[in-house]
């Protein structure tokens, strides 16, 4: 019969008992070790993550989301936008965030210029893109 130790148990042992985790030896099952190095693999090729955006404008006419655009990023160049055609709108967003919390306090900086402006999810956000 195999003996079975939880993960939790273990840290409790080697954290009150030194000699525990130096007489200790954890086998890893081979399928566990290929399944996680496909997982690595598999994050290290992504390019984007999901997130959240904040959507400032939703309009069928490109050229006022132009000017809104242009306008926003001379108020606020730290702050990156992109916009998005889902016919017939397009939808003007900015920032990028990871979480709804951190799109919604931009919304509360914006809420008297955008009073109008939600957050949205986005999944193609580039790790470079988010904010702090």
């Amino acid at each position: 019969m195999k003996s079975f130790i939880p993960w939790t148990l273990i840290f409790v042992l080697a954290s009150f008992y030194p000699a525990f985790s130096q007489n200790t030896t954890i086998k890893e099952d081979p399928m566990i070790t290929r399944m996680m190095e496909k997982f690595i693999e598999n994050n290290k090729s992504r390019t984007s993550i999901e997130g959240w955006r904040l959507q400032i404008l939703a309009t069928t006419d490109r050229e006022k989301l132009e000017q809104v655009m242009e306008t926003f990023n001379y108020l606020y160049p730290n702050i990156p936008t992109n916009w998005v055609h889902n016919r017939p709108y397009y939808k003007l967003r900015a920032g990028a965030f990871l979480t709804k919390l951190e799109a919604l306090r931009l919304k509360y900086l914006l809420q008297t210029e955008y009073p109008g402006s939600y957050p949205v999810k986005d999944q193609d956000i580039k790790p470079a893109e988010l904010m702090k």
